[in-house]
């Protein structure tokens, strides 16, 4: 079995999100994915394998499997891309989260994914607001996600939420926003997990799902391009197609390979 770290999201090496991508011959049982995944110790680690000519792709963390994962689905077409020297112009990949497509697009690689829906709130939130300690402009949820947007660039940038706080609130996954004062991206964001052990995720393909969608909307542009202001940070074009996707690119770097018997 083959066992690759790639940065995401990033052509700069220690950069952007990094995922473990495990190459499989054959399916594991669920408590060597959660070994492997505790061993490569990362916020995502991939398991891909065959099976009758289509991509089998799972995720996990180094404490559960997850339905969706963006930057280790990247990481995971670049190694079979550029290792595997796999010559099909479509990788698909069958997951929790359905079928999803990544195809080379330029020097980049772009995935198809299902487009994030939110629904605008109150922004009277008291927890939230101590969380954040910072005046928010907007708010918007689904069941588990919370996309908060602060009133500028540089106030996210800076930011240090409480996570203790973060912890206490209903929702699980917070996305802060701002638009961008670079004009080479239309909007930053960062991204925080506490529930899920990460309190901070570098750059998330998922979240950018959400992003994507609301940018897209508030800026009417339907491409727009997103830096994720995390300490490695990472650059994420969105493009909202039909049926409800979203088109994701970005770029990866290999860092390491490990062979391994199991």
């Amino acid at each position: 079995m083959r066992l690759f770290t790639v940065d995401s999201f990033t052509d700069t090496p220690f950069k952007g999100n990094p995922a473990a991508v495990c190459v499989l011959e054959r399916p594991l049982t669920e408590e060597q994915h959660i070994d492997i995944a505790q061993e490569m110790n990362l916020s995502e680690t991939a398991f891909v394998y065959l099976k009758d000519g289509v991509y089998q792709l799972r995720w996990f963390t180094p404490e559960c499997e997850i339905e969706l994962c963006g930057h280790a689905t990247l990481a995971t077409a670049k190694v079979l891309f550029d290792k595997y020297k796999v010559e099909k112009e479509v990788l698909e990949f069958n997951t929790l989260s359905g079928i999803l497509t990544v195809k080379k697009s330029g020097n980049l690689l772009e995935m198809n994914f299902p487009i994030g829906k939110l629904i605008e709130v109150s922004n009277n939130d008291v927890l939230i607001e101590s969380a954040l300690h910072e005046k928010i402009i907007a708010i918007s949820e689904n069941d588990q996600w919370y996309l908060v947007e602060l009133e500028s660039d540089k106030v996210l940038r800076i930011l240090q939420p409480n996570f203790n706080a973060l912890l206490e609130h209903p929702k699980s996954k917070f996305i802060v926003t701002a638009k961008s004062d670079d004009s080479a991206f239309d909007f930053i964001s960062r991204f925080f997990v506490p529930d899920y052990g990460i309190n901070e995720d570098p750059v998330t393909g998922s979240a950018h799902c959400y992003l994507a969608s609301y940018w897209s909307e508030k800026l009417s542009k339907k491409t727009v391009t997103g830096y994720q202001a995390s300490k490695r940070g990472g650059i994420v074009e969105c493009e909202v197609a039909d049926n409800d996707r979203v088109l994701l690119r970005g770029d990866c770097v290999v860092m390491s390979e490990v062979l391994f018997e199991w």
